[in-house]
């Protein structure tokens, strides 16, 4: 260990890992699964907060695992990037966790009664977290695709739960496409490991600039497409809509809020650490264009609020592999918030959508009606983050749009003013689209005449509780925190853009005061 909390840094792993092996040994105990799981959360949250002070004050926070150099093992690294991506991944997983919580279940393996022979809905969560914090920890390519893995095999758990044929087809899909990128990814790391002789990311920062740049052409582009697939970039994005809207409410919301941005992240750590001067920017700017475009022409045609979310989200991703594509300070600062705020905007309106299920009966706009009246707290949580969704002042979403247009603005080339028209078109459309959500379910008739007495399901109605509420309403504050906290948050991003740029002290950190470019 290197650097003062350094210790810190492999607690965000193993805490999960070791609460999600208690909660299996509790299988039967759902009392005590829930204690193990917010109590390992919470400490995670703690110690994430610890990290980003750190890693904002102190500099990068470095672990060689076992004792081992760079050239020889694992290094984990926190940075100003890696803090605020656990800090922020870890409070939507407890907000998810609360919610499902509050459903009175302990695992959606069977959700006729709530009660399954083996509960592993909480071990799932735990692991799922252990493999989104690994990701943003690691120091190496290896020890990426080792969290990509562990995040594929418990989503793949959670998005089955229930077992029903529409969840395992969807499953399925899932998987086939997450091993695909995968599979890439891998040969990619063999190949940079053929190239370079090393797989260790501060490595590869010195020893890239040596190659021919035919090889590093290569190498650049394997990863890119690896890391695309993962994070829903036209046109490898058609698997997200049919995928995620089959899963429950909290599996869902947690899908949408993280999945999709480890590979974000990814791109934004290789792009900056690895390859500073073969970006491929152009080719980055039209896949940003396009999966904006795409993603929001298919929300806006939706029915059900779950595809027209899964749709913004592939929409959205644009907005954010727009701001690495300009390749400036400013753009990767706004891009860095931008994932941050939709990080907690995805998932909340996934948990609001859950309630609205479970208002209504139904998550499609044509069976709902009249939700202002139903339920006007209901009508508020969805409001609130809807608005930000569509970037209207003074939420995040505007200020991060407002950010990655100045950069693209800034950066004078026609296709970078091509793609901020799209910027601005996509932002009028989601508008449009949560717009036409709120008009159908929550202003128009109810074609039920369903009248405030609680939503129907199953021929019974399901009162909204506490449970449910306080969770969905704590991230809907928190969305709105984010806000009122904007300034010093945009400087922390843009402090994080300038060192990843700079990429001397991810270096320095890693490798030493010595280390050279």
């Amino acid at each position: 260990m290197t650097t003062p909390y350094a210790w810190v840094v492999p607690l965000m792993v193993v805490l999960p890992l070791v609460g999600a092996g208690l909660a299996l040994a509790a299988a039967r105990r759902t009392g005590v699964q829930r204690i193990i799981s917010m109590s390992v959360l919470g400490t995670m949250l703690v110690l994430a907060g610890v990290l980003l002070w750190a890693a904002d004050q102190l500099g990068p926070q470095v672990v060689y695992v076992g004792g081992w150099t760079p050239w020889e093992g694992i290094v984990l690294v926190v940075d100003r990037l890696s803090a605020l991506m656990v800090i922020v991944s870890t409070t939507v997983t407890m907000g998810v966790l609360g919610y499902s919580i509050g459903q009175g279940r302990s695992s959606f393996d069977d959700e006729s009664d709530g009660h399954s022979p083996l509960p592993v809905f909480h071990p799932t969560i735990l692991v799922l977290a252990a493999g989104v914090t690994t990701t943003f920890v690691s120091g190496d390519l290896f020890h990426l695709y080792v969290g990509f893995e562990m995040l594929l095999a418990a989503s793949f758990v959670l998005l089955t739960l229930g077992g029903t044929v529409e969840r395992v087809r969807a499953g399925t899909t899932y998987v086939l496409v997450s091993l695909l990128s995968s599979m890439i990814f891998l040969i990619a790391i063999s190949m940079v490991y053929a190239a370079t002789g090393t797989i260790n990311l501060a490595l590869l920062a010195q020893r890239t600039g040596d190659l021919p740049p035919s090889t590093v052409a290569v190498l650049h582009v394997m990863l890119l497409l690896g890391f695309a697939v993962k994070a829903a970039v036209f046109p490898m994005s058609g698997w997200l809509p049919d995928s995620y809207p089959t899963a429950p409410a909290p599996v869902t919301a947690v899908f949408a809020g993280l999945l999709t941005k480890v590979g974000i992240y990814a791109m934004i750590r290789t792009q900056t650490l690895l390859f500073p001067t073969t970006r491929f920017d152009d080719v980055l700017l039209w896949a940003a264009l396009l999966t904006m475009v795409v993603g929001i022409l298919g929300a806006i045609v939706q029915d059900d609020i779950k595809r027209m979310l899964s749709y913004t989200l592939v929409s959205h991703i644009g907005f954010m592999l727009f701001g690495i594509a300009v390749g400036s300070t400013i753009g990767l600062a706004a891009a860095i918030f931008y994932v941050i705020h939709h990080i907690l905007i995805q998932t909340t309106l996934f948990l609001v959508t859950g309630l609205i299920e479970r208002v209504g009966g139904s998550s499609d706009t044509a069976r709902l009606g009249d939700l202002a009246a139903i339920s006007p707290v209901v009508g508020v949580l969805f409001f609130v983050p809807a608005m930000n969704l569509a970037g209207i002042p003074p939420f995040t979403g505007f200020l991060g749009k407002v950010g990655l247009i100045q950069a693209g603005v800034d950066a004078g080339t026609w296709l970078s003013y091509v793609v901020v028209a799209g910027a601005v078109v996509t932002s009028l459309l989601t508008l449009y689209a949560v717009a036409r959500v709120w008009a159908r379910a929550f202003w128009s008739e109810n074609p039920r005449g369903i009248t405030g007495q609680g939503p129907v399901r199953g021929g019974h109605h399901e009162a909204l509780g506490l449970g449910v509420l306080v969770p969905t309403s704590g991230l809907v504050a928190v969305t709105v925190a984010l806000t009122v906290v904007a300034g010093p948050l945009y400087d922390m991003t843009t402090r994080a853009a300038v060192d990843l740029m700079l990429r001397e002290p991810y270096l320095q950190a890693v490798l030493g005061a010595g280390a050279g470019l």
